[in-house]
């Protein structure tokens, strides 16, 4: 065995209550800046966060996880990002009542991912998680894809589905996500 234990490995000690944060994060840190910087991009113009505050806040949140029972990688980056998902939202309902329901927009591609919608990040949460209810797959794929910024090849491995499947149900939970999203416009 190397001398570097992977991943997963160092999960299951943390699950064994081993402490070793301090060899975990060097080998996720760039995983989770580069899932950081792929959903800030995507955000309004001027936006306070860099993604290094962005993950270290994340990281705060992670390590106070103490009864998760992590199953590897790949559930590690999945919980990760739904945290990363949970910290901007909380973010912009604080902006939201400091502004008095002035919103915080991202750009969210359309179905076929060639059109960018600039969408109110509280309204996209309260779309994601009606689509959850519909079918908690869908929800935790566009967690992956959008807010993690994982690949259809990533989200497949994560999800533990095909490609091919990951590719279909895409744009199935992207066209659903958005006329959810247009039926709060209206």
């Amino acid at each position: 065995m190397s001398a570097r234990r992977d991943v997963t490995e160092l999960l299951r000690a943390w699950n064994r209550g081993e402490q070793v944060l301090d060899e975990l994060m060097p080998l996720v840190y760039e995983e989770l800046r580069r899932a950081a910087s792929h959903y800030l991009r995507q955000e309004r113009p001027g936006h306070a966060l860099q993604p290094t505050a962005l993950v270290n806040e994340a990281y705060l949140r992670l390590v106070d996880r103490r009864k998760t029972n992590w199953q590897g990688r790949a559930h590690f980056l999945g919980v990760a990002a739904k945290i990363m998902r949970n910290i901007l939202v909380d973010r912009a309902r604080v902006r939201r009542a400091q502004k008095r329901d002035v919103g915080q927009t991202i750009a969210l591609s359309d179905a076929a991912g060639s059109v960018q919608q600039e969408v109110d990040l509280l309204g996209l949460d309260e779309a994601l998680n009606r689509l959850t209810g519909l079918d908690p797959g869908y929800g935790r794929m566009v967690e992956l894809r959008f807010f993690a910024g994982l690949s259809i090849e990533e989200t497949a491995t994560v999800m533990g589905a095909s490609t091919a499947t990951i590719k279909r149900d895409w744009v199935l939970a992207k066209s659903t996500l958005h006329r959810y999203l247009e039926t709060q416009a209206t």
